[in-house]
């Protein structure tokens, strides 16, 4: 056995020990325990260790002036919190969230629209970001007999991705490795099926730049593209955690499953039908942010790429 299987092997029996010892907690004690990691984490880890300082920059961008230090400072740390939380809740998840008692700890924003889209007959593309706890929507959907396929990315830790892999099909949905995923996607949306993806990840230089919070940011085109090809229409949504109500008699916490926006690819069929339906949902995902803004990951380098990237690389080539 070799020392990186050695190290693999070490990291998931870590992994194994911890879920049972979170899964033993009450859910009153992992929000306490996501309190006091989230304090040491904003406190005490050093701001370049904890991306302190790309996180005030990110909502520097997207705010602006009307954002004071104070509050900057609050929603930072409101977003450790919140990852804290995420990571507690997905552990038990599967013990404390049941088709029985989901309108206990859901609530249902548009759902109307959403259930429409699932019955329409057409391929549909379920959009959402780094924001709120992403795999409750997906974990919800399973639970409703509406499976999808979830793009995400393979773990290097094999005995950890397993993991996750089975997590995440535990209710009927199926998993696509983020790496050359286009051809799976392809298929799905040729057989009318449904896909979920992240879609506020940056593209790099080869990307589309659309307008996120004011600023442009590349973003990848294979989603609207697919969309457009296939005549797929769009969901944009999330599920962000609702305030406790009860927090020291909570069995379980609340989230708002919404649906942002319902969008039809066929209403793009122009010219600049690609990057208009691309600033549809990023704007669409925009607004969602705004909803709870210390649920979204902020240290993400999000405008990582300038717009005019392309034009120095074509210039650095040529010289």
């Amino acid at each position: 056995m070799s020392s990186l299987q050695i190290r693999q092997r070490l990291e998931y029996v870590i992994f194994r020990t911890l879920l049972f010892v979170v899964n033993c907690l009450p859910v009153r004690a992992t929000v306490a325990l996501a309190d006091g990691l989230a304090w040491v984490m904003h406190n005490v880890v050093p701001k370049k260790a904890n991306r302190y300082g790309v996180a005030r920059e990110n909502l520097q961008i997207a705010f602006g002036e009307s954002l004071s230090d104070e509050q900057s400072d609050r929603i930072i740390h409101g977003m450790w919190r919140h990852l804290f939380r995420m990571v507690f809740e997905m552990v038990q998840l599967p013990r404390r969230f049941r088709l029985t008692n989901c309108a206990d700890a859901l609530q249902f924003e548009r759902r109307e629209d959403c259930v429409k889209a699932l019955c329409s007959g057409r391929p549909v593309l379920f959009l959402g970001g780094h924001f709120g706890n992403w795999e409750i929507s997906v974990n919800t959907f399973g639970h409703f007999g509406f499976p999808m396929s979830v793009v995400a990315r393979h773990l290097d830790n094999p005995y950890l991705h397993r993991w996750f892999k089975h997590f995440r099909e535990s209710t009927g949905n199926s998993m696509i490795a983020k790496h050359g995923a286009g051809a799976e996607l392809a298929e799905i949306m040729e057989q009318r099926g449904m896909a979920s993806l992240l879609c506020d990840q940056d593209a790099g230089k080869s990307g589309v730049f659309v307008d996120f919070f004011g600023r442009r940011a590349s973003t990848f085109k294979s989603i609207a593209l697919l969309a457009l090809q296939y005549n797929a229409l769009i969901v944009v949504g999330g599920a962000f955690r609702l305030p406790d109500a009860a927090p020291s008699g909570a069995r379980w916490v609340r989230f708002n499953l919404a649906t942002q926006d319902v969008i039809d690819a066929a209403a793009f069929q122009g010219a600049n039908g690609m990057t208009e339906l691309t600033q549809r949902f990023t704007s669409s995902l925009e607004a969602l942010i705004r909803k709870a803004p210390e649920q979204y990951f902020w240290v993400h380098r999000r405008w990582k790429t300038p717009p005019d990237a392309r034009r120095r690389h074509r210039e650095a080539a040529a010289a």
